[in-house]
């Protein structure tokens, strides 16, 4: 991870700098000194903790708001009271998709999202959570923002190309998504082609040009969508959330493991001038705060998922399955086309080679070390896993 020094040096060129939020704030606690030195107010009042608007994307019920008020929890009790997050689910300010336009506006100080919620902006947002996969997991992917250049990228398409406000870091490096709920088995290519399906990002096209019909919708709409027949089959993220809303009643075939979204992560958005206006400690505990809710993150997904994968299989009567092989290859190879594609924009290239050359190395280390956890698994539970 980066060191927070590092951090400060990217949302402010030197310590003289000086916001618009900051100056009017300042203004005013001058003008308040003054007015408090002509009436001989006490001289130590007690200062009400500072209310940070924080939005989500997610519904009020889903295990990713409990994720954020993790963020939430910590950030209080590491400022001793000092910081509060007004914590809101999607909807509560502003629609789910926009909420990188509220915290560039100063409508909300920070948000809780993912990147590809914003694709419809500009695609090489979804190269920072649901780009190609070139054989790195979650966590390389997550590595590479922090180590491998990545954060820097990010701030140059914010800031530089898109001209944002805004100040993002990524948290949780996800499991890998599933491929998502079909109401019939699916088996190979042939079985998806013409299905109206849900995904968002680089995902919609990939699934796109291999014959799926894609409608990018927020997750709270994905099960009216399917009964109104609006979509066939959909993918959101995980079992928790997508049991939470209701999955296991519109569909009854669940596949895990696919290289459509398989390295995505939390996106954190904050208005620069916002964090600009922060003491020195209370921004660096704002930032910290995402790598700290990251582990609780990580602890609680693992603990819940396999819970509620249990409990579709056992309960729910859902019958979950691997993503065919034949399917998986071809997502591969639709990926390499539409890197071919993606890299006709210089800034996006920039990216992917960036990425490439992380993973050659990174992954060659990783795969290479890595012992055969399948087979131990298989070892001590021998026939658990599907065949």
């Amino acid at each position: 991870m980066t060191d927070a020094p590092d951090r400060i040096q990217s949302i402010r060129e030197d310590g003289q700098a000086v916001s618009r939020r900051s100056f009017l704030r300042r203004g005013a606690l001058g003008g308040t000194a003054a007015a408090a030195g002509v009436l001989a107010a006490p001289a130590v009042l007690a200062q009400a903790p500072l209310t940070i608007k924080m939005q989500t994307s997610w519904p009020a019920s889903d295990i990713w708001q409990e994720m954020a008020g993790q963020y939430a929890t910590r950030v209080e009790e590491m400022s001793g009271g000092r910081l509060k997050v007004d914590l809101l689910p999607a909807g509560a300010v502003v629609a789910p998709f926009q909420v990188l336009d509220a915290v560039n506006d100063g409508v909300l100080d920070a948000a809780h999202s993912v990147s590809a919620y914003w694709y419809g902006k500009n695609k090489a947002a979804s190269l920072f959570g649901t780009g190609p996969v070139f054989g790195g997991n979650p966590t390389t992917m997550m590595s590479w923002f922090y180590q491998g250049g990545g954060r820097e990228l990010y701030n140059e398409l914010t800031q530089e190309v898109m001209g944002l406000d805004v100040v993002g870091m990524l948290g949780f490096p996800m499991p890998a998504q599933p491929f998502g709920w079909f109401k019939e088995p699916v088996e190979s290519v042939d079985d998806i082609k013409g299905l109206k399906y849900r995904t968002v990002g680089l995902a919609a096209d990939l699934m796109q040009s291999m014959g799926m019909s894609v409608s990018q919708l927020p997750g709270g709409e994905i099960v009216p969508a399917m009964e109104r027949g609006v979509i066939d089959a959909f993918e959101f993220n995980n079992p928790t959330s997508d049991r939470r809303f209701g999955a296991q009643d519109v569909a009854d075939y669940y596949y895990l493991g696919s290289y459509h979204q398989a390295s995505e992560s939390f996106e954190f958005l904050f208005n620069r001038y916002f964090l600009e206006d922060l003491d020195d400690d209370l921004r660096s505990i704002v930032l910290y705060g995402v790598e700290s809710a990251s582990t609780a993150n990580t602890a609680l997904a693992l603990n819940q998922y396999s819970k509620d994968l249990q409990e579709l299989q056992e309960n729910d009567g859902v019958t979950v399955r691997s993503t065919p092989q034949e399917i998986q290859l071809a997502q591969l190879e639709a990926w390499k086309d539409l890197i071919d594609v993606l890299e006709e924009d210089p800034f996006m290239k920039k990216v992917l080679d960036s990425q490439r050359a992380w993973v050659e190395r990174v992954s060659y280390y990783e795969l290479l070390n890595s012992p055969d956890y399948k087979l131990a698994y298989n070892y001590f539970f021998p026939g658990k896993l599907p065949a």
